[in-house]
């Protein structure tokens, strides 16, 4: 959501895709408010999600994206506004982003929200729809997002349904007042147990079943409005992670459960990803679940339903330009854990990867992300080289001038790999074979090989040390080992015919300069 912080065993190195005839999935965030904005800018007219330009559908077809996420859709309200304009340390973060920063800028966060219905300003529930079915006719899906931990202060609920929230029975840290016709309740704000409470909010209570019970329906309700759910800090509402967080605010008893609701209110029987998944998936049986979750709680949300989880370990590595974490991280994960990981350099989260890693790092980067199985996860602004980050409580970004080596870098590498069988078909996680006794720059290198339904492949490489690094790659040729091979770099110039043997015996022989990235297509000569 904002800025919140966060071992596998060995296993082969096979990561088959779940089902070869469809293709994992490329994702494109967007932020909602800022990218209509620049289109209306851009337009000189009004622009909302009924009225996009075809241009923008036209762009994310070339580039080859599969799902949308239109981060920040839905209906925020005054109190939201109001927060964020009191929030004294927020102010110094928008006056670093934009120096002409007016007061209608802000907005307040769109993670605090006050109806899950897209505002008129954006074009309504019809302009969803419309977009929506743009997206259909190019081979596009839409993701938006739900917030299962907390509501904003302006939801309905808080003055109407106060018994869905955690509570305290006297004035407590953390809690706001809010007055019922039973006299004043001190509801709890949402929080993360690492910070401090979000003033914006109100913290649902999961303890209780009628909470339950009325964040399924909302699931319900917005799942049948996209094609997927991108889950904000989906770990917080698990039973553990829920009992600890709140241990000072004990529940009170349900006033709205039923008699049959269960044992204990304080003892949920199961955990809520459970339930909700399972009742959405069997009315929308194709839609997808992606976690933003972190703590090493990917696999446990995994095993509750999700599709996908955030691979925020493999993004740490990257940024600290660790390249033996980033590849120890990838062997010695499980295949489902790398298989339905989503990978990436930015969200609205974390600062812009132009402004950490240098032209270079960031292709070597990019290319890593981009050739391994599960979601690869893209930003809007990512791809020509924005530097700045924009807080997710304003409307307007600052306009930034595009860096043409890296936006130049993103459209080769995604053209190339259209070209490849990289996220369809069968990955291998390839373990590279030192050069020679005494260089370890092996463990700089990823190597990814994509397999289809036919004798050839594709090899992605990557040494993302800021030096030459050399090892071998132990490509997989099974029944073709006889065969003489060709391989081109589709990144490149470079051409080669090796002997099968050669390369099932010894492995593909690789010298990169520092950052090198390279993406071979092999094919048998007849």
């Amino acid at each position: 959501m904002r800025d919140a912080r966060n071992a596998g065993r060995p296993v082969p190195d096979r990561h088959p895709a779940p089902d070869a005839t469809m293709p994992f999935p490329l994702l494109y965030e967007i932020n909602t408010r800022c990218w209509l904005d620049r289109l209306s800018t851009e337009e000189c007219r009004g622009v909302t999600l009924d009225s996009v330009p075809e241009s923008e559908f036209e762009r994310w077809r070339q580039f080859g994206f599969t799902h949308i996420w239109l981060m920040g859709v839905w209906t925020t309200g005054p109190r939201n506004r109001d927060s964020a304009l009191a929030w004294e340390d927020l102010h110094g973060e928008f006056r670093k982003v934009m120096s002409d920063l007016r007061r209608e800028d802000i907005t307040g966060s769109p993670y605090a929200i006050a109806d899950y219905r897209v505002p008129d300003t954006l074009g309504g529930e019809t302009g969803l729809e419309s977009f929506r079915q743009r997206l259909h006719e190019r081979g596009m899906k839409l993701i938006l997002d739900f917030v299962p931990n907390h509501v904003g202060l302006d939801h309905r609920w808080v003055a109407e349904r106060p018994d869905l929230f955690v509570q305290s029975p006297v004035e407590a840290p953390g809690t706001f007042a809010q007055r019922t016709p039973e006299g004043v309740r001190w509801l709890a704000h949402g929080k993360d147990p690492h910070f401090p409470p979000w003033s914006d909010t109100a913290q649902l209570d999961y303890r209780q079943p009628a909470t339950r019970a009325a964040m399924r329906e909302n699931l319900l309700g917005v799942a049948g409005r996209c094609d997927g759910l991108r889950c904000d800090m989906a770990m917080l509402v698990l039973n553990e992670v829920f009992a600890k967080t709140w241990a000072p605010f004990p529940p009170a008893a349900s006033r709205e459960a039923a008699p049959a609701a269960g044992p204990d209110v304080g003892q949920p029987p199961v955990e809520f990803w459970q339930e909700a998944i399972a009742s959405t998936k069997k009315r929308y049986p194709d839609c997808l679940f992606l976690a933003e979750v972190y703590w090493g709680l990917e696999e446990r949300l995994r095993l509750l339903g999700f599709d996908y989880t955030y691979d925020k370990e493999l993004y740490d590595a990257l940024v600290r330009r660790n390249p033996a974490g980033v590849q120890r991280h990838l062997l010695e994960a499980t295949p489902e854990s790398i298989g339905t990981g989503a990978h990436f350099l930015e969200n609205h989260d974390e600062p812009r990867i132009a402004s950490i890693l240098s032209p270079a790092e960031q292709r070597a980067a990019a290319l890593t992300i981009l050739s391994l199985p599960g979601m690869r996860f893209l930003h809007d602004g990512q791809l020509e080289g924005a530097r700045v980050k924009v807080p997710v409580q304003v409307r307007r970004c600052p306009p930034e001038p595009v860096r043409n080596e890296v936006e130049r870098m993103y459209r080769r590498v995604l053209a190339a790999l259209r070209q490849t069988a990289v996220g369809r078909g069968e990955a291998l996680l390839l373990k590279p074979r030192v050069a020679w006794a005494g260089n370890p720059t092996s463990e700089n290198f990823v190597i990814v090989q994509w397999r289809d339904t036919t004798p050839g492949f594709d090899l992605a490489v990557v040494n993302l040390a800021p030096h030459p690094s050399q090892c071998y790659a132990p490509v997989r040729l099974d029944d073709f080992a006889d065969r003489t091979w060709i391989l081109k770099d589709r990144l490149g110039s470079e051409t080669h015919t090796c002997p099968g043997r050669e390369l099932q015996d010894r492995g593909l022989y690789l010298d990169l300069p520092a950052n090198g990235t390279q993406l071979f297509h092999f094919h048998p000569l007849s």
